[in-house]
C-alpha cells in the first residue's frame, strides 16, 4: 500500500475502508494481489449490478477492440451507439410505454444530474429547484446544491445553485403527510419558495440512509409537480439499472418522470451515463450541454449485451424478489436477536440496510466484515446504516455465504454494545 499512501491524494476514500490492492474479480467475488478472496456486497456502490466481468459484456467488449471498432466517437453517429439505442427502445422503453428522447451526457452520474437540472431551468425559465431531505446526486457544483448531508453543505466545498429542500417521505414522521407541507410552501406567497423549474428525487435513498419513498408519495409527487407544471427529474443513477426489481425504480407507482438519471450499472461497469428526456421539454440547442467522453462506444457495446442478455423477460426481477425476501429476512433476523440496538430494517429489492443508532457501530461492522473478507459500507447522513448491495445475478451458494458472514460480524460487534 506504500505508493498509495505516498503519492495518492488524501481526497481517496473506499482504499481506506478496504485496504488492500485489488486485482481481478468475477461475478460477486474479488481477489486481490496475494489471491485472497473476497465476496462482493458493495457491487461498485450499485455499478455492477451484473456482477463483476459479465461474460457476454466482456467477450463482445473484447471482440470490438480487436475489429479495430470506434473507441471514441463524441456524439457522432456510430455502429455500437445505434445498436445499444435500439435495443434500449426496443427491451426498455417500448414495453413499459415510455417515450424520451436519450441524451449522452458526461459518462457520470453527476454529469447526469447537472445536464437535467439545466435543461429543467432552460425549459421552465425559472431558476429554482425542489431536492430533498437526505438526497445525495453527485459531488460536482451543481449536483452539490442538491445534495442534503451537512458535510457536503459548506460554502467553501460547492455553490448552493437556487435549490430547496423539502421533507422526503417520512422524514417528519408517518404521521406528517411530507407533500402537504411541501403543496403549502407551493401555495403561500409567504413561504420564501419561489416556484421551482423543477423537483429531483431518488426513489430510494442510497447514500442518504436507504429511505423508502412510498408509492402513494410518488404518486401524490408526480401530480403535484403536473398541477404546478415542475419538471419531475427521476434520480435512478444508484437504485435503477433492476435494482429495485423493475427495471426503473418507479415503474410500481405507475409514473412517468418528465426525466430520468441513468449512470453506474447501465454500462456493466464502464463510466456511461444517460438521461432520459420527455421529447416535449428538450429544449436544447445542438452542443449546449457537451463533453468529451459524451459516448462511451465500449459501455455501448457492453451494455446491449446486458439489456438484450437480463431484460428481454422479467426472469432477473424475478430473482431480485426472491433474493430480497431471504436478504430482509436476514437481516430481520439481526434486529430480533437484538432488541436492545433498537435496530431498523429497510429498502426495496437488493437495495436493503439495517440501521443501529449506537455511534460508530455501523463502521465497526463494515470494518470486521472486512476482515471476514466481506465487503460491504455504511450510509446515512451519520453512517448509522449497514448497506447491503450485491449483483443482482449473484450466485446463491455466494450470496448465502456471504449472508452468514455478515451476520457473524453483525454479532460480534453487538455482543460488545448490547
Amino acid at each position: 500500500m506504500d505508493i498509495f499512501n505516498d503519492y495518492e491524494s488524501e481526497v481517496r476514500g473506499y482504499i481506506r475502508s478496504f485496504p488492500t490492492v485489488f486485482d481481478k474479480a468475477i461475478g460477486a467475488e474479488l481477489f486481490d494481489e496475494d489471491g485472497t478472496r473476497y465476496i462482493d456486497f458493495f457491487a461498485g456502490a450499485g455499478t455492477l449490478n451484473y456482477g463483476h466481468n459479465p461474460e457476454v459484456a466482456v467477450e463482445a467488449q473484447i471482440k470490438y477492440l480487436q475489429d479495430r471498432r470506434i473507441a471514441h466517437g463524441l456524439d457522432k453517429a456510430t455502429v455500437a451507439k445505434q445498436e445499444f439505442m435500439e435495443s434500449f427502445v426496443e427491451k426498455i422503453l417500448k414495453p413499459r410505454n415510455l417515450e424520451y428522447k436519450l441524451q449522452f451526457t458526461g459518462p457520470t452520474g453527476t454529469n447526469c444530474t447537472e445536464a437535467a437540472m439545466k435543461l429543467a431551468r432552460q425549459a421552465k425559465g425559472r431558476p429554482g429547484i425542489v431536492a430533498f431531505t437526505n438526497a445525495y446526486h453527485g459531488h460536482t457544483m451543481g449536483a452539490l446544491a442538491a445534495t442534503g448531508n451537512e458535510s457536503y453543505r459548506d460554502d467553501t466545498y460547492g455553490a448552493r445553485g437556487a435549490t430547496s429542500f423539502m421533507p422526503f417521505d417520512g422524514f417528519l414522521g408517518q404521521d406528517i403527510d411530507s407533500l402537504h407541507v411541501f403543496r403549502r410552501y407551493l401555495e403561500d406567497k409567504g413561504s420564501g419558495l419561489e416556484l421551482p423549474a423543477a423537483v429531483i428525487i431518488e426513489t430510494v435513498q442510497g447514500e442518504g440512509g436507504i429511505n423508502v419513498a412510498s408509492q402513494e408519495f410518488l404518486q401524490g409527487l408526480a401530480a403535484l409537480c403536473k398541477e404546478y407544471d415542475m419538471v419531475l427529474i427521476i434520480d435512478d443513477i444508484q437504485v435503477g439499472n433492476g435494482r429495485t426489481g423493475k427495471f426503473f425504480s418507479f415503474e410500481e407507482a405507475g409514473i412517468k418522470p418528465d426525466m430520468v438519471c441513468l449512470s453506474k450499472s447501465i454500462g456493466g461497469g464502464n463510466p456511461m451515463a444517460v438521461l432520459l428526456i420527455n421529447p416535449e421539454i428538450d429544449v436544447w440547442s445542438p452542443g449546449e450541454h457537451t463533453g468529451t467522453f459524451r459516448g462511451n462506444s465500449l459501455a455501448f457495446v457492453a451494455a446491449k449485451q446486458l439489456i438484450d442478455q437480463y431484460w428481454s423477460d422479467d426472469k432477473l426481477t424475478q430473482e431480485v424478489d426472491r433474493k430480497s425476501k431471504v436478504m430482509r429476512a436476514a437481516l430481520e433476523e439481526l434486529r430480533d436477536e437484538f432488541p436492545s440496538l433498537n435496530c431498523d430494517v429497510r429498502g426495496r429489492g437488493l437495495v436493503l440496510g439495517i440501521e443501529t443508532k449506537v455511534e460508530g457501530f455501523a463502521d465497526e461492522v463494515s470494518a470486521k466484515a472486512f476482515e471476514k473478507k466481506l465487503i460491504c459500507e455504511t450510509c446515512g447522513a451519520e453512517s448509522t446504516v449497514n448497506k447491503l448491495f450485491v449483483a443482482l445475478n449473484i450466485d446463491d451458494a455466494i450470496f448465502n455465504e456471504g449472508l452468514e458472514v455478515f451476520k457473524e460480524a453483525f454479532r460480534e460487534v453487538a455482543k460488545k454494545h448490547a
